[in-house]
């Protein structure tokens, strides 16, 4: 046999839904004197977080060169495949660079494939690639969303470096010879 729940039978003014109302319009007051929380957005933007992961960018030098060697260790320890690196040969006239043996013919990232995972800025040996703090990336076809060379240097642009690793080398290898 089935258990049958009793119900309390309502009030009149349980019925007329009077002291909901009045919740309601409570908390419709509390709200409509209360500060604003809305940003305009573009040119508000909330704070961004410590350690936020954004868009991985490629990033040149101080002395505006390119920090990217092409090891592809990012290609190869990216969960989803998103990066692609075409390696090219450095140009003879650069005699700046005279100690790396190649550089990126191509660097693409596939915007829609990445997970923003960072691991691709924690391998790169050269500290060439950065997750920066860009949150918003739209485009209207795939192939706006997949970030080249150019562009990976457009949204990275120039970082101090810390160690001026190139120039140490050079240093180096000058010295070295002139003994």
């Amino acid at each position: 046999m089935a258990y049958v729940v009793e119900r309390k039978t309502l009030s009149f003014s349980e019925r007329l839904y009077i002291p909901q109302i009045f919740a309601g319009m409570k908390v419709t007051w509390k709200h409509l004197f209360a500060p604003n929380v809305t940003l305009e957005y573009p040119e508000q933007r909330p704070p961004i977080p410590t350690g936020y992961r954004g868009v991985p960018t490629l990033v040149k030098d101080p002395n505006g060169r390119e920090k990217c060697v092409s090891c592809q260790l990012c290609e190869f320890v990216c969960p989803p495949k998103a990066i692609r690196i075409t390696p090219g040969e450095i140009p003879a006239d650069q005699p700046d660079r005279a100690h790396v043996e190649k550089g990126p013919k191509a660097f693409d990232i596939d915007m829609l494939r990445c997970i923003y995972c960072g691991l691709c800025q924690e391998v790169c040996p050269e500290e060439a690639i950065f997750l920066q703090n860009q949150f918003s990336m739209s485009g209207y076809t795939r192939e706006e969303m997949v970030n080249n060379k150019e562009r990976l240097y457009e949204l990275g642009g120039t970082l101090p470096d810390q160690h001026f690793k190139w120039d140490k080398k050079k240093d180096a290898a000058e010295h070295g010879n002139a003994h």
